[in-house]
């Protein structure tokens, strides 16, 4: 299973409309997706409540985990989402 650790780049963490970007593109790869602080099992990362639960501040880093067919490239996308600040994006 391929991670990667990744400065989370929003101004307000992986909280609120971060999180839910984050967790909506884990979600729709279809593939297990994990996310936490280095060291530890981390949480479901397609779970938005799982994600804002470990209260990630801008700036700290997160361990991302993804299992299944493609996992190399989902990885890339989401560890590109949490290196941009989302709070900066415009809403598609």
């Amino acid at each position: 299973m391929p991670e990667r650790t990744v400065v989370v780049a929003s101004k307000v963490g992986l909280h609120a409309r971060p999180a839910q970007m984050f967790s909506q593109a884990a979600a729709e790869s279809g593939l297990t997706v994990r996310i936490g602080r280095p060291g530890s099992t981390g949480v479901d990362a397609a779970s938005i409540l799982g994600v804002m639960s470990l209260g990630v501040k801008h700036g700290e880093e997160v361990v991302v985990s993804v299992e299944g067919d493609g996992a190399a490239t989902v990885l890339d996308e989401l560890v590109g989402l949490l290196a941009t600040d989302l709070d900066a994006v415009s809403p598609a």
